[in-house]
């Protein structure tokens, strides 16, 4: 019976991380219109092709160093750890809807790739996510500053809640975190009810006790990685070179590839990163139409024709969303998800 049982888990498990993987994979790449995307860079000096793709590796860069930082304060990680990691939560991001789908998953993504204790793995992902909305929150607050008299009111009304959004996203979960283990006397009071329950109520009651354990381990290292400013720091640098500089500067690129440009330059990545908000409401799966759609918007307010602004959107959401979202389907099959479908 336990071979049969063990036998049964090994292939529930590779039905989950194959079948499921290969069906997100299906999805993201019907969305992907390889054609278009060849058709506008034919259209865009080889120059410019070049340097694009400099930015665009100098921005996944970025991304991936974000997690190393934080995944070093608490232990010894590779940066190909943290490159899988962004990968795969990225990867997650876009089959479910809202950044915040990818997020929950990430403390099993880090603890997969690095072998990091249950409450380190939650405290990295917790306060990387906690960084990364607060200050996107900050940056695109600047985007809506200035698309005051630009935008129109239900534009304007739309970004300014995303941004908002992201703000309250990332105060809560850095202030959660922080304060685990305020939650001590509702996890005593929850397992005093729990074992009552006829056969099980003792073993699911000392699961939740041990909880506060866990709690106590995460709060410590989240407070350890939000108090170091190094961290706190380099974080910043990083996102700051993945999520304005390297966006900014490939629509830039594309614009002005395509003889349109855009003046001021230097405010281009404020009025992107803004446009590009709408991501974490839960509309479509990675935002997916809804965030070109709003991004075509905020151009063409902007005195972007549409018929420029359509592509140049596709194609820099194309090589910094879509192929990294695919590329984090291979090391998502790392995840073993067996062992939660058995418990």
């Amino acid at each position: 019976m336990a071979d049969s049982s063990s036998r049964a888990r090994r292939v529930l498990g590779f039905v989950l991380r194959y079948g499921i993987g290969l069906l997100a994979v299906a999805w993201l790449l019907d969305q992907v219109e390889f054609d278009r995307v060849a058709a506008v860079l034919g259209d865009v000096p080889p120059a410019s092709v070049a340097a694009l793709l400099v930015v665009t590796v100098v921005g996944l860069l970025g991304r991936f160093y974000t997690w190393h930082v934080l995944m070093n304060r608490l232990d010894s990680a590779t940066f190909r750890a943290a490159a899988s990691t962004d990968l795969v939560v990225n990867f997650v991001n876009q089959i479910l809807p809202s950044r915040l789908s990818g997020r929950a998953a990430a403390p099993v993504v880090v603890r997969s790739e690095t072998g990091m204790a249950g409450g380190d793995s939650v405290a990295v992902a917790g306060v990387h996510t906690g960084l990364y909305a607060a200050l996107y929150g900050l940056v695109a607050t600047l985007g809506v500053v200035l698309g005051v008299g630009q935008f129109s009111p239900g534009l304007l009304l739309l970004l300014a809640l995303s941004t908002l959004l992201y703000f309250v996203a990332g105060a809560a979960v850095l202030l959660l975190g922080a304060n685990l283990t305020l939650a001590d006397r509702f996890v005593e009071g929850f397992a005093r009810l729990l074992g009552r329950v006829p056969r099980v109520g003792g073993r699911l009651a000392g699961l939740v006790r041990s909880l506060p354990d866990f709690a106590a381990s995460s709060a410590d290292s989240f407070r350890t990685l939000t108090t170091d400013p190094r961290s706190v720091g380099l974080y910043t640098v990083g996102w700051l070179a993945a999520m304005v500089a390297a966006p900014g500067l490939r629509v830039w690129l594309l614009l002005d590839g395509l003889g349109t440009g855009f003046e001021p330059a230097l405010l281009l990545p404020f009025y992107l990163l803004t446009a590009y908000s709408v991501t974490l409401l839960p509309l479509t799966p990675g935002g997916i139409g809804v965030t070109e759609a709003t991004a075509t918007a905020v151009f063409v307010a902007l005195g972007v024709p549409a018929e420029t602004i359509v592509p140049v959107v596709f194609i820099d959401r194309f090589v910094s969303v879509y192929l990294p979202a695919l590329a984090g389907w291979y090391p998502s099959l790392r995840l073993d998800l067996s062992g939660l479908v058995a418990e």
